[in-house]
This record gives structure tokens, sequence and C-alpha cells, in this order.
């Protein structure tokens, strides 16, 4: 087999394994030791959700980043912000606090060694737009995710888009969440539905909708009529919330993309993501001539974790193991 010529590389957000850091059962040493077992090298990290002591950094931490980086050979690759605009309770934050609060953030990551900062969804385009030369002098990227229900026609990332185009900031770019490709609902979600005490004929119907591209804005609606309860019209919301488009939508923008959020909800006993074709969407990421990091983001075991035990680091093996198949780094026998 013939490895098709990219630069792709693997990566894990370390949020992935988040049920296993919250109880305690691995530490981010072990988060970062298990990514690497596997030959995802790119760490990802969330300062709020796994730094001690944040807006503070301290050199302890710091010192142990960089230590367990050589340790495990891995590399800093990306933090995620989250821009708190309600932080004061009779007021939101103005245009200077959210810069300030970017700043903070870029200054984390420059500490950590990374060049790139999750922007979240949320991040008002005059923010970025200001925050931008910050970002340049410090050597960061700015990238917005494009997370769902948005995409790139969407009016909020044309406004960015054109802030992006407008400034030409080699410091602003895109995050796309893979997250915008689910062609499949997700049967963890809609098996945790039914285990809540959802109707099981408007399971069904809610499925059947979106698996078949149907009007899901209407759901609500038909769930109402159906006699529906809230577990029902919490999955019909849910069918709103997730989207399909079509992976070659992220071509015209790839110069602009620079880090991937490769969401996923369930790996499957073969490899395969049930709701995401990552079979269709790696290709398109090789066409594009994209160099930067898949990175893993773990989220079904929000959808498990009443009935089952949560195996966080096997869901994200079995992801790496398909993304080194679909990369051209084994065979299907060797994977």
């Amino acid at each position: 087999m013939t490895a098709p010529a990219h630069s792709i590389k693997r990566g894990v957000s370390l949020y992935s394994f988040q049920e296993e850091y919250f109880l305690r059962t691995l530490s981010v040493e072990d988060c970062i030791r298990e990514a690497a077992a596997f030959g995802a090298r790119g760490i990802e990290i969330i300062p709020e959700q796994m730094i001690p002591g944040l807006p503070r950094v301290d050199d302890e931490f710091v010192d142990s980043w960089f230590s367990w980086m050589e340790r495990y050979g891995t590399t800093p690759v990306a933090t995620d912000l989250f821009l708190d605009t309600k932080r004061h309770r009779d007021r939101w934050l103005t245009l200077d606090e959210q810069v300030a609060s970017f700043h903070r953030d870029i200054d984390i990551a420059v500490r950590l060694g990374v060049s790139v900062v999750r922007a979240i969804i949320n991040t008002p385009p005059e923010v970025m737009e200001s925050a931008a030369p910050y970002a340049e002098d410090a050597g960061v990227r700015l990238l917005l995710e494009v997370h769902a229900p948005f995409h790139y026609q969407h009016p909020w990332i044309l406004q960015h888009l054109e802030v992006m185009h407008r400034t030409g900031s080699p410091a602003l770019g895109l995050m796309p969440d893979m997250g915008t490709f689910v062609e499949r609902f997700p049967r963890v979600v809609s098996e945790r539905a039914l285990r809540d005490g959802a109707k099981p004929e408007l399971v069904d119907l809610i499925v059947r909708t979106y698996d078949e591209h149907g009007d899901t804005h209407a759901l609500m609606d038909v769930v109402n009529y159906r006699g529906g309860g809230p577990v029902d019209f919490g999955l019909a919301r849910q069918a709103t919330h997730y989207i399909w488009t079509e992976p070659k939508s992220m071509l015209e923008h790839m110069p602009l993309i620079g880090h991937i959020q490769a969401k996923f909800y369930e790996m499957t006993d073969d490899e395969i993501e049930y709701s995401i074709p990552y079979d269709r969407i790696v290709p398109v990421l090789v066409e594009g001539g994209f160099d930067g990091y898949l990175s893993s983001e773990y989220e079904g075991n929000r959808h498990i974790q009443d009935a089952f035990p949560v195996d966080s680091v096997e869901q994200v093996r079995r992801q790496h193991a398909m993304f080194a198949r679909l990369l051209g780094e084994t065979t299907g026998e060797d994977a």
C-alpha cells in the first residue's frame, strides 16, 4: 500500500480523557502517556480543566509540562480558551475586557509552548480582530472553532471570514470541528434517551428524520403533537444541533485551517466512527494540503456513563488506529 503524500499529524485533546481525569484515575501526565502510546504526538490541553490555580500558571506546572513532553516524545500543540462573557451577573463583558481575556490566554499558550489557541465559537469577530496583533507578536495563531450548528455559509462564520480576509492577519484562522459532519445520528445519544424514558416511537422518528436529512427544525412541534415528554423534547432539540455538511466545504478555506478538532462519539469494534465519515473527511484534508494535527476529541462518555463503564483511552486508541489506516501509516491488516 502506497501512503498518500501528506503532512498530516496525529494528536489528542486531553479533553478526551475528561471522565478518567475527573475521577482521578488518570493524571495529566497519565493522559499524555496514554496518547503517546498509540502515536498521538500532538498534545492539546484545556487550561481551565487541567491546570491547577488558573488563571495563574505556576513554574512547577510548566516545568512538569515540558518534562512530560520530553519523556513521552510529545509536542505541545494547542490550548483551548473560553470567553466568559457572563463573568459579571449584571452585565456583559466589554470589548476591552474580552480582548484582555484573550491576551491572558495567549500568554498561557506561550508559557506552554503551543502555537495554536482555539477560540470558542461565541467569540465575536471584533474580539478576534482586536486580539490579532497581540497574537502575532507572541507567535500564536487564534483559530475560530467552526462548531455545529454553525457552518461556512452561516452569517456568524461569514462575519469572521470577512475579518480574516480583510486584515490578512497570519494570526487568524479556522479550526473545524468534525461535529459539523455528523452523517448519522449518534446512537449513543438516542440509546441514552431510551434509557432515560423517551418514547421508542419518538426516538425512532427523530433518528430517522435526521438520518434522512429531513426537517429537524419541525421535530419539536411534531414531538409536541405526539405527546412527547421532556426527554423526547431534549432529543428533538439535539437533532437541530447536529448537522451534516459536505466535507469538501473545507477546501476553499484550507489556507485558513490550522488545526482539526477530530470530534467523535463512538468508535465501533471495527475502529470506525459510527456517525462521522472520516473515510471521506481525511481524503479532503489530504487533497487540501492540510498539514496540521488531527486532534481527537471524544465526547461519547457523557452518553454512556449512566449504564456502562467508560474507557476513553480505548475509544481514542481506536480512533488513532483508524487515522493511521486512513493516513496510510498502516494497512487494514496492520491496524
